[in-house]
């Protein structure tokens, strides 16, 4: 997770991106086929391994990256942080963002998806 913040020190972090972009795939008007920058269905379905299992505390588990950033500079999905940190009762990214600078500043774009699954394309 370290690696999509802009800044850590020994008192906390701040997230790169504080708005979800307009094609998010958790916006419940999403398309995801209309995901800009190449998207493909299998990477999409991969990305259930950033979902926090029921009960289980993963403080390692991979983080969802957003789409619009590229590799080498990668900020969180803010669907998925904000999914993650609400239904999706993500136990180690909630310890981890009581630390977070400007979680306060976060933005979702319209109704959101309470599932991964609802993200998948024909889920909608």
């Amino acid at each position: 997770m370290e690696q999509m913040v802009n800044a850590e020190d020994s008192s906390g972090w701040k997230l790169k991106r504080t708005r979800q972009c307009k094609k998010c795939p958790w916006i419940k008007c999403t398309d995801p086929s209309e995901i800009p920058f190449g998207y493909s269905e299998a990477k999409h379905r991969d990305l259930v391994s950033t979902i926090a299992s029921e009960g289980v505390y993963a403080p390692d588990a991979p983080a969802m990256a957003c789409h619009e950033h590229p590799e080498g500079d990668e900020a969180h999905c803010v669907g998925w942080l904000m999914n993650q940190l609400g239904p999706g009762n993500n136990i180690a990214l909630r310890l981890r963002a009581l630390s977070c600078y400007n979680l306060d500043n976060v933005q979702l774009d319209g109704p959101q998806h309470e599932t991964f699954k609802d993200t998948l394309p024909n889920s909608n």
